[in-house]
C-alpha cells in the first residue's frame, strides 16, 4: 500500500486534529473523563417551546394558533410545562428524575445566522467575538484525556466536527459504520505489512491506527434500538461507550429543525425520532452499566421565533429549551422560562440562562477542571449534578 492510498483511505472516515508528538507526550492528562459526555446537535435550530411547552400561559396560544400543540394533547410535566406528544420515549426517565429541561437558554445578542449562531455555540464565544478552537478543543488542550484513550472525541452523522475543531484534539469522524470497519482493517494491516512507504506518514498516522484499531462498534447489546438513522446513531454511540478503550465525548447530529413552513409534522417525526433514540440509549446505557458515568445533553444554534408565520412555521429566533440527562442528573425544570408577555422588538423571546454556564457545569463538575481559564470568567456552573 503507498502512502497516499493509506492517507485516501484513512480521511474517508477519521479526521485528527494535533498538536506536534512530543508537546503532547509532554501534557499531563487532569481530566475526570472516566464520565463520558454524549452531545446530541439539534441541527437547524429546534422549535423548543413547541418541544417543552408552556401551556397553561395563554400567550402560547396568542402567539401560535395554527401551531401550538393543544393542551389536553401535552404530556405534562408540571402545572406549567409539558412534553410534546410525540415524546412519551422520554418520560420514564423524567419519572426517574433523571431527566432534566433547561429553560430559555441562549446569550447576549443573539445571532440569527445558522452559520455564526453555530460557532458561537460551538466556540463559546461572545456575540462580537471570534475564537478559532472550539469550547471542547480548547478543553481538550488544557486538560488532554488519556493517551490510551481510543480517540478524545467521536463524531456521529456529521462531517463537521464542531466543538472539537482545533486545539489538540484527536477526533474520529464516524460517518459510515461498515465503511469504517474495512478501513480499519485495512489501516491495521499497512500496519503490520513493513511496507517502506509507511514510513513517511504524518505524524497523525499513530493516532489514526490506534483509532482504527480500538474503536469497537460491534459490542452485544440487547436493547433494542429503533431502525430509523438516529436509533442507529444512538445504538453506536451506546456500543463506543461500552468498549474497553474509552472516549470522553461523543457527538451526535438530527438533522431537519430550520421549520419555516409545515413545523408541524416535520417536528412531530423529528422529535419522535429523538425521543425513541435517547430513550434506548438510556436502556442500553442502563444495561452496560455506563449510565451513571453517562451525560447527554442537547445544543442547537438557536431556538424559534415566539410568533408563527404565514407558512404554518416559525422562523429563526433566539433562547431555547434543551435537555440534559443521565444516571446523575437533577430532574426537573432547570432554570426560569422565557416571559412570552415580554418579546424583544423583533418579537424573539429574551434568554434566562447563559449556554455557557451549562459549558460551564460540563468542564468543572462533571470532569473536575476549571472552566474559568476554557470560558473565561463569570460563568458558574448551575445546578444539574447530583452530588
Amino acid at each position: 500500500m503507498q502512502r497516499r492510498d493509506f492517507l485516501k483511505i484513512a480521511a474517508a472516515s477519521i479526521s485528527v486534529s494535533m498538536l506536534p508528538a512530543p508537546l503532547l507526550a509532554a501534557m499531563k492528562s487532569a481530566g475526570g473523563y472516566e464520565n463520558l459526555l454524549i452531545l446530541v446537535e439539534l441541527k437547524g435550530g429546534n422549535d423548543g417551546m413547541n418541544m417543552a411547552i408552556p401551556y397553561a400561559d395563554k400567550n402560547y396560544y396568542n402567539l401560535r394558533p395554527k401551531i401550538a400543540i393543544p393542551r389536553d394533547k401535552v404530556l405534562q410535566l408540571s402545572d406549567q410545562v409539558g412534553l410534546h406528544p410525540a415524546m412519551e420515549a422520554m418520560l420514564p426517565m423524567w419519572n426517574a428524575k433523571q431527566l432534566a429541561v433547561l429553560q430559555g437558554v441562549g446569550y447576549p445578542e443573539p445571532n440569527l445566522s445558522h452559520f455564526r449562531s453555530i460557532e458561537i455555540w460551538d466556540t463559546a464565544s461572545k456575540s462580537q467575538e471570534y475564537l478559532q478552537d472550539g469550547w471542547l478543543a480548547r478543553a481538550f488542550t488544557q486538560n488532554p484525556p488519556p493517551r490510551d484513550f481510543a480517540a478524545d472525541g467521536i463524531v456521529i452523522g456529521s462531517a463537521e466536527i464542531g466543538p472539537l475543531l482545533g486545539g489538540a484534539t484527536r477526533t474520529v469522524v464516524l460517518s459510515n459504520e461498515e465503511q469504517f470497519r474495512r478501513q480499519a482493517r485495512l489501516a491495521t494491516a499497512a500496519s503490520k505489512a513493513g511496507n517502506a512507504a509507511l514510513q513517511h506518514l504524518l505524524r497523525v498516522e499513530n493516532d489514526i491506527l490506534q483509532a482504527a484499531a480500538h474503536l469497537g462498534i460491534d459490542a452485544n447489546i440487547d436493547t433494542e434500538f429503533p431502525d430509523h438513522a438516529f436509533g442507529k446513531a444512538c445504538k453506536t454511540a451506546c456500543q463506543l461507550a461500552t468498549q474497553k478503550s474509552p472516549v470522553a465525548v461523543i457527538r451526535l447530529t438530527l438533522n431537519g429543525f430550520d421549520t419555516h413552513q409545515n413545523q408541524s409534522a416535520t417536528q412531530n417525526n423529528l422529535l419522535k425520532q429523538l425521543a425513541e433514540g435517547l430513550g434506548a440509549l438510556r436502556d442500553g446505557l442502563i444495561e452496560t452499566g455506563k449510565w451513571d458515568s453517562t451525560l447527554i445533553m442537547t445544543y442547537a444554534e438557536f431556538g424559534r421565533r415566539a410568533k408563527e408565520n404565514q407558512s404554518g412555521g416559525t422562523d429563526h429566533g433566539t433562547a431555547n429549551m434543551h435537555f440534559a440527562l443521565g444516571g446523575r442528573v437533577r430532574g426537573g425544570l432547570l432554570g426560569k422560562y422565557p416571559n412570552l408577555s415580554d418579546l424583544d422588538s423583533v418579537g424573539n423571546v429574551r434568554h434566562t440562562l447563559d449556554f455557557r454556564n451549562v459549558y460551564a457545569t460540563i468542564i468543572q463538575q462533571w470532569w473536575g477542571a476549571d472552566s474559568s481559564r476554557i470560558l473565561g470568567q463569570g460563568f458558574k456552573p448551575i445546578d444539574i449534578l447530583k452530588t
